[in-house]
């Protein structure tokens, strides 16, 4: 039970890789708040946790939204009493399209929601960890697109890119609170928003090119994220703060 006595918030947690860091979090002891949009997904997970002996509350988040991110960190004070891990998952992915095709609303709504989300979080989740005084973790999930971009996915490349350097200046400045802040890097996976990258021409031709640029030969699945998840939440990493933790079968070497 690495995770015994933590509470944890995951964002994005009603499919995918959340749901996947959720699950194995409740299942490794901590009290679980899944923070989803939509709210069937988001409390099918939670009925799933409970049914396993594990402990969850849903909450619907927006977190673009700042009352709906606020309200989401006190529910888990409300639940739980405190707050110990802060999983800012939830994203969104994009057809491929040259850049100079992308359409300025889908440019502004790829940084809302994949970048200003991460603010929005830290500026709320931070001063509640300063405030407890027993330091804490801070996770964004990232992705290979930061550190080996794809073409004709240049504004979702952006803004994954732009989580590197907020992810490592975060710990720099939490360093002395002992917060710690890391980030996730998978490569693409077998989860809902794969649809969107494969776009619309032969699913399984496009879903074979991307396989191929994996050596280990294979797309991400949830439980390796929530592995890799579940180890930068632990003590076991107490003396790991921003890094890029790569799952991604050798995508990036």
């Amino acid at each position: 039970m690495r995770l015994e006595g933590k509470v944890a918030i995951v964002t994005g947690a009603g499919s995918g890789f959340g749901e996947g860091i959720a699950k194995r979090f409740a299942g490794e002891g901590a009290r679980v708040v899944v923070a989803e949009i939509n709210s069937q997904t988001g409390s099918r997970v939670v009925d799933d946790i409970t049914a396993d002996g594990g402990e969850a509350t849903f909450v619907r988040t927006d977190v673009t939204d700042t009352v709906s991110t606020k309200a989401m960190i006190g529910a888990a004070l409300d639940a739980y009493g405190g707050l110990d891990i802060l999983v800012q998952n939830a994203g969104m992915g994009m057809k491929p399209m040259p850049m100079h095709e992308t359409p300025e609303a889908l440019f502004d709504k790829l940084f809302l929601v994949n970048v200003k989300s991460i603010y929005l979080g830290v500026r709320e989740v931070v001063p509640v960890l300063k405030d407890q005084g027993k330091g804490g973790v801070i996770i964004n999930t990232v992705s290979t697109a930061a550190i080996r971009p794809r073409p004709n996915l240049a504004i979702y490349n952006g803004t994954k890119g732009a989580l590197v350097p907020m992810t490592k200046a975060l710990a720099l400045e939490l360093a002395p609170d002992k917060i710690r802040v890391n980030g996730l890097c998978p490569v693409a996976g077998d989860t809902p928003m794969l649809d969107d990258f494969l776009g619309d021409g032969d699913r399984d031709e496009s879903y074979k090119r991307f396989v191929a640029t994996v050596p280990l030969g294979r797309l991400s699945l949830p439980s390796d994220v929530a592995s890799a998840a579940l180890y930068l939440a632990s003590d076991e990493a107490e003396l790991v703060t921003g890094v890029m933790l790569e799952i991604d079968g050798g995508r990036c070497i």
